[in-house]
């Protein structure tokens, strides 16, 4: 299949950060994989990704989970852009963690720069600055850790409450997108 639209939750693979703040646009991509019933998620080495294949009101949809780490994020999305000649500003939404959000908040921009988040500025340095982005906070770190421990740390039931509902939100964003 063709994708019309590709949905791109960044995050880190591997068990270690399956539920980490920093997975958080990992965690999207499975909502939303569930909310519209798609196939399973499968490896995709040619896009450095981990794919599944949805239909949203008959648009052709990739959810779409990076394995290349974070940092390296924008390798992957721009083997997807490049092969499907897809236009970033209109056919892709990538969604990851923020710390400067609120807990539970998102917020959608449809371009802009990467702000102090490592996995957009891969992104940006593949693609340039004009793709829309949905930014799913988690709050600021405690005073008494460090960001890095902050963003790898594991959420706790009521912060993974407030995180999912904010995953309400994504197919709305696509269709404001589209």
């Amino acid at each position: 299949m063709r994708p019309d639209f590709i949905f791109i939750g960044l995050g880190n693979p591997g068990k270690q950060y399956e539920s980490t703040r920093h997975n958080i646009g990992f965690l999207a991509a499975e909502h939303l994989a569930v909310e519209l019933k798609s196939g399973a998620f499968i490896d995709r080495k040619k896009f450095l990704s981990s794919v599944a294949e949805a239909n949203l009101k008959g648009m052709n949809l990739f959810i779409v989970k990076p394995l290349t780490y974070m940092n390296r994020s924008g390798e992957a999305v721009k083997k997807l852009v490049d092969f499907y000649k897809l236009d970033p500003s209109k056919q892709i939404l990538v969604c990851c963690d923020d710390v400067d959000l609120p807990l539970g908040t998102g917020r959608l921009r449809k371009n802009g720069g990467p702000g102090t988040h490592n996995g957009l500025k891969s992104v940006v340095e593949s693609l340039g600055e004009a793709f829309p982005r949905l930014r799913i906070g988690f709050g600021p770190q405690p005073k008494e850790k460090d960001l890095t421990s902050w963003v790898l740390s594991v959420m706790t039931p009521e912060e993974w409450k407030k995180i999912e509902a904010a995953f309400k939100s994504i197919v709305a964003a696509i269709k404001e997108i589209r």
